[in-house]
């Protein structure tokens, strides 16, 4: 895999692209674009925004796929388990409130939230693509732009430092924006009284 890896890397951003989109498809390898993103706009600061786009594209499209294969694979095994009780309970909660947490594992670099758990069940508990694909699109575009910013300022072995060294004010952002999301959509979901 690093080889191929590798390979991609001297393809410059069409092999972002593909990273990407290989990444977000499935095939595991958490923080892979990240890192080769940070690499190429350490190497191309000329080329930085193209790279985010790449990376923004590739990683939407890829997500295509896997949430093709989760809503229509992921729907009937679930239902085994979600049809009834805590099942039928999880399947109504994370329809209303699951994005929240696509959202914030799709935003931050460091792997806090399992992103492909979440978005396996948007996928398997039939949250419209509509909606996935937005919430998806509004986390990716901030996280590809700040990396590729990164990587052009701070290099590839400073912006590599940077996100490790930063892991932990990270995992705070994440809580504290899961938990402000959360009750924003209780609030705006509870009953309105007007007198």
């Amino acid at each position: 895999m690093r080889h191929f890896r590798d390979v991609l890397v001297s393809w410059g951003p069409v092999g972002l692209l593909v990273w990407s989109a290989m990444e977000s498809a499935g095939i595991p390898n958490p923080g892979g674009t990240d890192f080769m993103l940070l690499a190429l706009a350490a190497a191309l600061p000329a080329q930085a925004a193209l790279c985010a786009v790449l990376a923004i594209v590739g990683s939407l499209s890829g997500s295509v796929v896997f949430y093709e294969i989760t809503r229509r694979g992921g729907e009937k095994l679930l239902a085994r388990y979600t049809s009834s009780g805590r099942g039928a309970r999880f399947r109504e909660w994370f329809q209303r409130y699951g994005l929240t947490t696509v959202f914030v594992s799709a935003l931050l670099p460091v792997p806090i939230l399992p992103f492909k758990v979440f978005a396996a069940c948007a996928g398997a508990t039939g949250v419209g693509r509509t909606r996935f694909f937005l919430t998806l699109a509004a986390a990716r575009i901030p996280r590809y732009c700040a990396l590729a910013y990164l990587g052009v300022k701070l290099g590839n072995d400073g912006s590599i430092t940077w996100v490790r060294s930063h892991g932990w004010e990270m995992a705070g952002f994440a809580m504290l924006l899961l938990g402000g999301m959360y009750l924003l959509i209780r609030f705006l979901d509870r009953p309105r009284v007007f007198e």
